[in-house]
């Protein structure tokens, strides 16, 4: 059960972050703003500053087959998320960012209740803006169907407490351990007041020594966390309030993430890939001047089987805010 805990905990960082990053328009575009986890700055602006908040709650998992499980009766698993994010614009089509979560663990599970929290897992970027998109509001040449395409590169450190620190229970978890590479592509387009998008992501793990699970020293071994895959498509719609320009903006995505096997002193780790697709809705808020903006967002898995594979089905709840500095 501890090692089920343990998954539970560690992949919810994971959930946490996917879906988000469809849900953004217009990163590189004229008139953008970035999305929430990518905190990619707009063209005219020279920072951002965000703040939001993850509620995400637990309904089963899916097993390595890939059969829904129910998790056993009374069970209430819930990890709440504060995510610190700045980006600052370095040169014309360069910018770089930084994420950093708090998190919280909240659970019962089998008769056991914890209640933790702690640093997670801090993440740097940097983007490279290689076209704009001019957003227009009607097509009239071939340079109005150009896309906003922002190459990226991520990196994840693990400043989380993980199971390979000195902790009590897999509940004390609140980051995975490893440093991981992620090579980022964006692309979005915008014809007034449609916008669609799609993210592709692949990462690699950095394998590391481990002498300590839970607390307790164990034989020394190498351990890997296989390579992770993530794409996401999103389309949205965007809706002037009234006269005075400000928005509302509509979007629907869905997202599909899968890691690989990893591995132990070189050999394949079977217990560690999973896979997970899930569906979200948002919805935001920006004044006229684009400066703030506010939103809420909805993350879905289906719980069915098929769905995902080694992995917690949840729902993501997500409320932030953003200011951007001209």
């Amino acid at each position: 059960m501890k090692a089920f805990h343990s998954f539970i905990v560690t992949a919810a960082l994971l959930a946490g972050a996917a879906p988000l990053f469809p849900a953004s328009a217009h990163a590189a575009s004229c008139c953008g703003g970035g999305s929430a986890t990518s905190l990619i700055v707009p063209k005219y602006a020279r920072a951002l500053a965000d703040l939001s908040f993850d509620i995400e709650s637990y309904d089963g998992y899916w097993n390595q087959n890939g059969t829904h499980k129910s998790d056993p009766p009374g069970s209430d698993l819930k990890q709440y998320r504060l995510n610190l994010g700045y980006a600052h614009r370095l040169a014309r089509d360069w910018q770089a960012g930084i994420t950093l979560p708090y998190v919280w663990n909240e659970n019962k599970y089998s008769g056991l209740s914890s209640s933790t929290s702690g640093l997670g897992d801090t993440t740097l970027s940097l983007w490279y803006e290689a076209l704009d998109d001019e957003s227009a509001w009607r097509i009239r040449e071939a340079r109005d169907l150009i896309p906003a395409v922002t190459l990226g590169l991520s990196l994840v450190l693990p400043t989380g407490i993980s199971p390979y620190d000195d902790v009590k229970s897999s509940f004390d978890v609140t980051g995975r351990g490893f440093y991981r590479l992620d090579g980022n592509l964006l692309i979005e387009k915008t014809i007034q007041p449609w916008n669609a998008s799609i993210a592709l992501t692949y990462g690699t793990h950095f394998e590391r020594s481990v002498n300590r699970e839970y607390g307790r020293f164990v034989e020394p071994y190498r351990k890997e966390l296989g390579d992770r895959f993530s794409a996401s498509v999103s389309g949205g719609y965007r809706y002037v309030l009234g006269t005075g320009g400000d928005t509302l903006t509509g979007t629907a995505s869905y997202s599909y993430l899968h890691e690989d096997n990893g591995s132990i002193n070189g050999a394949d780790d079977i217990t560690g890939g999973f896979e997970k697709q899930s569906v979200g809705l948002a919805l935001s808020y920006a004044n006229l001047d684009r400066d703030w903006s506010a939103r809420v967002a909805w993350n879905h898995a289906i719980a069915e089987s098929g769905w995902g594979r080694n992995f917690p089905t949840t729902d993501i709840i997500t409320v932030g805010v953003r200011y951007v500095f001209r």
